[in-house]
Formats: structure tokens, C-alpha cells, sequence
């Protein structure tokens, strides 16, 4: 090929004006293809050298790629080098409407001398140059507040084998692993074995040789990890380990609400969990609410997505049964649940989110704490839950009190999704410090309650007009069933059927999403 001699060889060009790098290489299948390959700040530009008129040009957004490796060539006689960039755009699906992250690899061959070693110098060196690139280019939500994970992140992969329908170990060699090499991120893959092997593992475990805990489960292994870290005395410290999700249950219903907060569009299944592990390796940490429930018991759980009674309570815990065909389960124990419908008796009360007075968000505020002496002399610090009073005291008179004692559900949700495909609380944010308290009271027919929660998969129920249906933004709340039996979740998992209060804690844990 002929080149313009009064324009510098690109080749040999090592910084361009504007801190542009500039380079000409080879397909990495086929000698005879040669491409010029320029780097800004904010994106690579793939063009092919052609003598045709009508270049071929592709240009990658640098806030997709999760990573770039250098590598001597497979043949030992070879003396090229090469290095892949790796790719996660938006990009059209084949076979339905709309778009969805989809892996795209670009691969070159370096051999610019006769020297092999030299030629993997100049690959490392753009391998290092896109790496270094793309992490300042990782995509951000308007308003958020991030840190990042620390590079290369140590990750502790926590996977419930039997969780959604048993295929999260084939979920995890099948894309997540891929992405984690891809991205350069050193893990280990604990398997847990029983019902709390999680919560205890991390009570224990030496988390300064961790810089983030990812769950491969449903939602219900992240509530043993969130109870586990508090668990330990030096839970302040332990409650800030990034956390991650990544879908491989049949709610996931924090992995959906990661999903939606990073402004992307909706997405399921395999494509759900790779755009997890996309925001996974970009490694951005965001501050997370987690609320405080107290039971009658005296037992104290820590929750990061919800709490129902009555006819969400029964669903989640009734579908168990038909856990085997995955996030579909819910819409079958609706459906079951519609046709013998309940009421229950119970007394609700709330505190309202003051709207002058909100927590701005991305900023939590201090920890409160008190100390408590244990058994063996030692003191420990707890978290105070100052807006509540004792269960066995009246609400204070700052509180709403609900009139109706007929209810056919109550929820409060902290995170946007409650499943895959239910868009529960539309204006939901992991750190907006507020709960999001739903009830329906009795008189709804079953049609309306099944448009609401049709409406719901769209985030619609709210403009239903249904006048059963109340909402309100709180910063904690009390609920006392009457009906003397029923079923109480939090985040998905059975706890004592009986009164119970709650309060958030604005932004004490940290998140990775987008």
C-alpha cells in the first residue's frame, strides 16, 4: 500500500496530538487484512487499509469494553504478537424487537519487527492503553455518587448450586467466567453447601483479602451475606465490601433492579445476567439502604429488597413449589392465589418520609450507633434504630395510622424490581433513604387485582387508578397482623408470622451497579 509521504508512518507514531494512539495491524486470522487502529479517550477506531474507495470503519465506545489482553502468539515460530479488546454494546437482537449487550471481540496481530519479544511490548502496551482507557469511561447514572472497585479487584464468587433451576454453576461457566477473564479479575468460587453456609462464612471469613463479595443466586444468598456481615463485631467495616449480583435465581429481583438503575434497556434471563457481569467488571460501587426489622421474637434481620404479608408473602412462598421453570413461577402462584383469594386482619402504621428533609442521594448519613454489653464483658457496638419505639410501646404520635384493618396485601420494597418482571416501585433508587410502602385493602375484585399486577410488569399499576391501592414513600413502619395465620417474607425468605417494625438506614451498604 502506498501511503501519503507527508503524513508519519501511524505504526511508528506512539502519542498523537490530543493524546491519540495510533497504530496499523494485521487481522489476527489473515495476514493479507490490515487495519489502522486509533485510540482516544473515548473510543477505539477500527479502520480497514484498503485500496478500494469506502473504507470500512468501526468505532467501539470505550464505556463497553470490560477488558483488553496481550499474548504471545499460539504457533512458536510465529513471531507476532497479539492483543484482544473485549466489547459488551448495545447492540440489535436477532430474533426479537430492541437491543441488548452482546459480546464483540477484537483481535490483532502485532509484528511490526522480526523481534517477538519487542512486538509483545507494543501489544502489552496497547493492551494497557485501552484497559487504562475504558476504566475511565465506565458508564455512570446522572446523580449517583460512585467509588470503584480497586484493580485488579480480588473477588469472592458465592454460588447456591440448587438456587432458580439449578443452573447457576453452568450460568457461571458458561458467560460469567468468560467475563471475569476477559476483565482481568482474579476470583474464588465458594459452592455453598446448606441453608446459612453463607451468613456464617462471611461472619468469619478475613475480608481484607477481599475487595467484593458477588452473589450467583437468587436474591435470598444475598440476604444471608447482608446478615452475616452484621453480624460480626466489626460489622461498620464489613457492611462497606462491595457487594455484587448476579442472576442466577428465579427472582432476581436486586440483579433486575441493578439492571434498571443503569438506565439500560429491560432485559431477561442470560442477557440479565450479562449485563450484570458487564457492570460486574466495570467495577463501579454505589451506597445501598438496607432497612432494619425487628421481630416479636426480639430477633433483629437486616433486609436490602422487601417485605410482604397477605398476597405477595403467599405467592413468593407458595411458587417454591414450581421454582423448576424459573422467574415464571410468580405469574402461576398469582394465578393459583386469584382463585381463592384472601383477606386478612391487621393494624398498619407508618412514618412518612419528610419531602423537606430528604437525604440527598448518594450521601448517607452518619451511623448511629449504641453499645451493648455482652456475656462475656466485651462491649459492642449496634446499630440504633432511633425512629422506632419497643413493639410492646405505641407508635409516637408522628406517625399515620392506617384506619382499614382489611388487607389483602402490604409490601414495602427498598429496590425498584420485585422480580425479573415486576417493576414494583417505578421511582425506587438503591440509595434514596426512603421505603416504599404499598397496601391493598379488601373490596378489590380478582380482575383488578390481576390488572394491577399485569400493570405492574411495565411499572403501570400506580396510574391504574385503583382506589384500593394506597402508596406512600416512609422512613419506617409498623405492622401487627390480627388474622392468626399467614406468612411474612423478608427478601424473599420465610421469617415468624407475627407483629414487626421497620426502619431504613440511608447508604450503609455499598453496591456495584451502573
Amino acid at each position: 500500500m502506498e501511503k501519503d509521504v507527508s503524513e508519519p508512518d501511524p505504526s511508528c507514531l506512539r502519542n498523537g496530538a490530543g493524546g491519540v494512539l495510533y497504530g496499523e495491524f494485521t487481522d489476527s486470522q489473515n495476514d493479507s487484512l490490515r487495519y489502522s487502529v486509533s485510540l482516544s479517550e473515548s473510543a477505539l477506531t477500527i479502520q480497514r487499509i484498503s485500496s478500494s474507495p469506502g473504507r470500512t470503519r468501526v468505532v467501539f465506545n470505550l464505556t463497553d469494553c470490560v477488558g483488553c489482553r496481550a499474548h504471545r502468539a499460539p504457533d512458536s515460530g510465529d513471531v507476532g504478537a497479539y492483543f484482544t479488546a473485549y466489547f459488551y454494546p448495545f447492540k440489535r437482537r436477532w430474533m426479537s424487537a430492541g437491543v441488548a449487550r452482546q459480546r464483540v471481540e477484537q483481535c490483532f496481530r502485532v509484528a511490526l519487527v522480526q523481534d517477538p519479544i519487542a512486538n509483545l511490548q507494543e501489544a502489552e502496551r496497547w493492551a494497557r492503553a485501552i484497559r487504562d482507557a475504558s476504566v475511565l469511561q465506565a458508564p455512570r447514572r446522572a446523580g449517583a455518587v460512585y467509588a470503584e472497585v480497586r484493580r485488579p479487584c480480588r473477588v469472592m464468587i458465592l454460588v447456591n448450586p440448587n438456587s432458580g433451576r439449578g443452573q447457576a454453576l453452568q450460568l457461571f461457566s458458561g458467560h460469567v467466567q468468560t467475563m471475569l477473564t476477559e476483565a482481568s479479575v482474579p476470583y474464588k468460587l465458594v459452592i455453598t453447601e446448606a441453608k446459612n453456609h453463607a451468613r456464617e462464612l462471611v461472619r468469619k471469613v478475613d475480608l481484607t483479602q477481599w475487595d467484593a463479595l458477588v452473589i450467583l443466586s437468587g436474591d435470598g444468598l444475598l440476604f444471608e451475606v447482608i446478615n452475616g456481615l452484621m453480624d460480626r463485631e466489626d460489622w461498620q467495616q464489613a457492611i462497606q465490601t462491595p457487594l455484587g449480583i448476579l442472576p442466577g435465581g428465579s427472582g432476581n429481583a436486586l440483579a433486575a433492579s441493578v439492571h434498571h438503575y443503569s438506565q439500560a434497556p429491560p432485559a431477561w434471563n442470560e442477557e440479565l445476567l450479562l449485563s450484570c457481569g458487564f457492570m460486574l467488571c466495570k467495577g463501579l460501587v454505589g451506597s445501598m439502604d438496607l432497612v432494619s426489622v425487628h421481630l416479636s421474637s426480639r430477633q433483629r434481620l437486616f433486609s436490602f429488597l422487601s417485605i410482604a404479608w397477605g398476597f405477595v408473602a403467599d405467592v413468593d412462598v407458595e411458587s417454591e413449589k414450581y421454582r423448576h421453570v424459573g422467574p415464571i413461577r410468580f405469574l402461576m402462584g398469582t394465578l393459583v392465589r386469584l382463585a381463592t383469594l384472601r383477606v386478612y386482619q391487621g393494624r398498619l402504621a407508618y412514618l412518612p418520609v419528610d419531602e423537606t428533609s430528604k437525604i440527598q442521594k448518594g450521601n448517607s448519613s452518619p451511623i448511629k450507633t449504641s453499645v451493648e454489653t455482652q456475656s462475656d464483658g466485651n462491649t459492642k457496638a449496634l446499630l440504633l434504630d432511633s425512629l422506632l419505639p419497643s413493639l410492646d410501646e405505641p407508635v409516637p404520635e408522628s406517625w399515620t395510622v392506617v384506619k382499614e384493618e382489611d388487607f389483602v396485601l402490604v409490601l414495602a420494597i427498598y429496590q425498584s424490581h420485585l422480580a425479573e418482571d415486576l417493576w414494583a416501585a417505578p421511582g425506587a433508587l438503591p440509595d434514596d433513604g426512603a421505603i416504599h410502602l404499598f397496601y391493598v385493602v379488601a373490596g378489590i375484585s380478582r380482575p383488578a387485582l390481576l390488572r394491577l399486577f399485569l400493570a405492574m410488569e411495565k411499572g403501570g399499576h400506580l396510574d391504574c387508578g385503583c382506589p384500593y391501592l394506597v402508596y406512600e414513600k416512609v422512613k419506617a413502619f409498623r405492622l401487627e397482623p390480627l388474622t392468626p395465620q399467614g406468612m411474612i417474607a423478608v427478601d424473599g425468605e420465610t421469617v415468624e408470622y407475627g407483629p414487626l417494625q421497620a426502619q431504613v438506614h440511608p447508604g450503609i451498604a455499598r453496591l456495584i451497579s451502573g
